[in-house]
């Protein structure tokens, strides 16, 4: 399969020139547009680190043929009625390439068939901010890309006022057409197009967007724009790239993480079929960046695997070698002995609610490192000629991709455009732009244009990996079962305060802010392995060790689990947090409502079970998005769990954008969440990882896949997005219902690690 490179893939119009890549400052991006010519200025810049600025617009329209309408840089409307709007974010299958452009589609007032939509380019002087990670897109575009919709709109209608010399307050839009009914006149966007180029775009904190009860795009079940192309098997995907005169690149790397080349038999290989060229990459100490290692070319990527497995290299010695996970658990061991290293929270009298309270709990828990895991592993093809660099990449983040590829290159940013192709997954692994900055590398040392083409094995053993974490947990409740004390001894990595990537935990994660007497230490330990962000990072562990713990406190106060829960979420307002602590983040009326919500959906506490099974509970605030989930769980003598189902309620805001969406991303995430707590780890071994494929890192198989059941509570706040906060609270809801089922206590992951049988 091949993926044309012609300039309709570049987010462009054929035959047009490809958007500068560059940081344009406001001013410039204006005068630069306005000296393109034909059409319509491109008026409004959107920042999304603030509100949306704009820009006094003139005749001019970057990028625009005859005939076209570009009111921003998101809507093209063409003189013969075609509609094509830009989608600005990288899609990795969080639906993100739909969702977006309905906002736009919507505000316009244009049938959603009637559109077409193409991923933009990566430019962030036109688009603003474009990344895929922390569930940000819904907040960050919401009323945004609606403004830039609904100032087309306006501009068709100025247009079409204008042109029949009637008031435009006496025009109304349907479905890509404006009307004015009195005089039973209409003029579809197509025939308005011409007139609109030559108009003044509105400001767009003056453009009138719809009222909710008017969306008709909005709020609707849409089906991805690329299902049909994905399951008929079309090139839609990086790895799909072909580009003229491309060499087939694997890159071979050090097992320990950051290993040196010391020796290879290259001249071996070079006389190997279809291999073209191979040669040492020296690298730098950069674990994020370019790693050491030994590129071979060849005229097929079977040319270049099959010549790989015949290459012998030997590695420098390096310090990580002597790093494992048996050695990280006995450093943690050794320092929950001491006191914390740094005392990062302290309300209340902690020492004198132990001494006073009715029962102490004491625990300690831990998790693995885990492995990403995307179907389509690391890709990127590259091409460098005449001192200008193009990529195209699976990214989640093209701007820090085309950074690192100028600091480690020395190009100008100006002088490297990225294509931003769909991601067979990312789930925060193609935040980092590591196989980017080895592809262009590659093209430029070989001279040719590459593609770079990662293993299965090599995905899973340079991955940046969730980082392990151990904590020791201390907590009471007096005799009326209130929690009174919490104490958590949190054991991670990095140097004294500064953390290893994705290690750290918040200082106002729940239940801070809801128990009167509370210490949250830290200590960390000195890491050599690569680590990075997994789908709801930091929650998706700290989850599974406070919900679980939590449950621990209700069974020692004799409450049952939801409403301990419900009781804890309203000592918020009793409680005074210490002098400059942060304020606490969540919002306790909107939990209790998705634990009420899933408690009643589960029928929790009205069902009667058979020995062996059980219901849990699990609750967590993160990413913006309020969740609670129960799961139910059946676990045989022998010790064979299986999930019979999940329920899941939200609380993401006033508005779901795309349901189908939107229950697609709540069920996958609690599949991921399963398929976490059963089987998942990355045991390191002298400084490498252990499991190298899906034999050892199981994702979770078909017949193991539990119905899911999701609810959405809308409340009055503004919709937040959704690919992350769904899946922290089913992993302990599952291990709180293997309790519940067998009494055996989970405090440890992967659960393939215990014994769950029972008699």
């Amino acid at each position: 399969m091949t993926t044309d490179t012609r300039d309709t893939d570049r987010g462009v119009p054929p035959g047009t020139d490809a958007p500068a890549h560059t940081r344009f400052d406001r001013r410039d991006f204006l005068r630069v547009s306005s000296l393109a010519g034909g059409g319509l200025l491109l008026g409004t810049f959107l920042d999304f680190d603030g509100p949306a600025l704009l820009g006094a617009a003139q005749p001019g329209n970057a990028g625009a043929l005859a005939g076209e309408f570009m009111p921003n840089a998101f809507i093209r409307i063409a003189a013969n009625g075609t509609i094509t709007i830009l989608s600005k974010n990288p899609e990795v299958g969080q639906g993100i390439r739909t969702m977006l452009p309905m906002l736009i589609a919507e505000e316009l007032d244009v049938k959603w068939e009637s559109i077409t939509i193409e991923l933009a380019m990566s430019n962030e002087a036109a688009y603003g901010r474009q990344v895929a990670g922390g569930s940000t897109a819904t907040p960050t575009n919401w009323e945004p890309l609606r403004r830039a919709g609904a100032a087309g709109r306006q501009m068709l209608v100025a247009a079409a006022a204008e042109t029949w010399g009637v008031s435009a307050a006496d025009c109304t839009t349907e479905a890509g057409v404006v009307l004015h009914r009195a005089s039973n006149r209409k003029a579809s966007y197509g025939e308005l197009a011409a007139k609109a180029a030559t108009l003044t775009p509105p400001a767009l904190n003056t453009v009138t967007l719809k009222d909710p009860k008017d969306f008709r795009i909005i709020g609707k079940f849409t089906a991805g724009i690329d299902n049909r192309k994905i399951v008929t098997g079309q090139p839609l995907f990086g790895i799909d790239v072909t580009v003229p005169g491309m060499l087939h690149a694997v890159f071979e790397k050090a097992p320990v993480f950051g290993a040196k080349v010391a020796s290879a038999n290259l001249d071996e290989i070079l006389k190997l079929p279809g291999v073209k060229q191979a040669f040492v990459v020296e690298g730098t100490t950069n674990l994020a960046g370019l790693m050491p290692g030994v590129a071979i070319l060849a005229e097929t990527w079977w040319h270049a695997r099959s010549a790989r497995r015949r290459l012998r290299v030997t590695w420098a010695d390096h310090p990580t070698a002597q790093q494992s996970s048996a050695g990280f658990a006995s450093k943690a061991a050794e320092l929950f002995a001491a006191a914390p290293q740094t005392v990062a929270r302290k309300d209340g009298d902690v020492a004198a609610a132990f001494a006073g309270a009715a029962k102490v709990v004491e625990a300690n828990y831990e998790y693995p490192f885990l492995a990403h895991a995307p179907l389509e592993p690391q890709n990127c093809t590259a091409r460098f000629a005449d001192g200008k660099m193009e990529i195209w990449a699976p990214t989640q983040n093209p701007q820090a991709g085309r950074q690192l590829v100028a600091t480690t290159m020395g190009i100008a940013e100006a002088d490297i455009a990225i294509h931003m192709m769909r991601g067979g997954g990312g789930f925060g692994r193609r935040l980092n732009n590591d196989y980017m900055i080895e592809a262009a590398f590659i093209a430029k040392q070989a001279g040719v244009p590459v593609k770079l083409t990662w293993s299965r094995e090599d995905d899973m053993a340079h991955d940046f990996y969730r980082p392990a974490g151990f904590h020791k947990l201390k907590g009471a409740v007096d005799a009326r079962g209130k929690v009174v004390a919490w104490e958590n001894h949190f054991v991670t990595f990095g140097e004294g305060t500064r953390f290893a990537p994705a290690a750290s935990i918040g200082g106002t994660e729940f239940p801070i802010g809801f128990v009167p007497n509370l210490t949250f230490g830290v200590s960390t330990m000195p890491l050599g392995v690569p680590t990075g962000f997994l789908r709801a990072p930091t929650s998706n562990a700290i989850a599974f060790v406070y919900q679980s713990f939590i449950d621990e406190l209700a069974l020692a106060a004799g409450k049952d689990p939801v409403q301990f829960r419900l009781d804890l979420l309203a000592q918020a307002a009793t409680i005074t947090p210490a002098a400059g602590a942060p304020p606490v983040a969540v919002n306790a009326e909107r939990m209790r409502g998705v634990l009420q919500l899933v408690a009643e959906k589960s029928g929790w506490g009205t069902r009667r079970l058979p020995k062996g099974s059980g219901m849990g509970v699990g609750m967590h605030y993160s990413h913006r998005g309020y969740f609670a989930e129960v799961v139910e769980v059946t676990v045989s003598k022998s010790g064979e769990a299986k999930v019979v189902k999940v329920w899941v309620a939200g609380d993401v805001g006033s508005q779901i954008i795309n349901p189908s969406g939107a229950m697609q991303q709540v069920q996958g995430a609690a599949l991921d969440g399963l398929a976490e707590a059963f089987k998942q780890e990355i045991t390191i071994e002298g400084g490498r990882a252990v499991q190298s494929n899906f034999d050892d890192f199981e994702l979770l198989r078909i017949t193991e896949a539990p119905p899911v059941e999701v609810h959405f509570r809308t409340t009055d706040f503004p919709p937040t997005g959704m690919g992350e906060p769904a899946l922290p609270p089913v992993i302990p809801a599952l291990t709180n219902a293997i309790f519940a089922a067998t009494g055996k206590r989970v405090r440890s992951l992967p659960l393939s690690r215990h014994d769950l049988s029972w008699s």
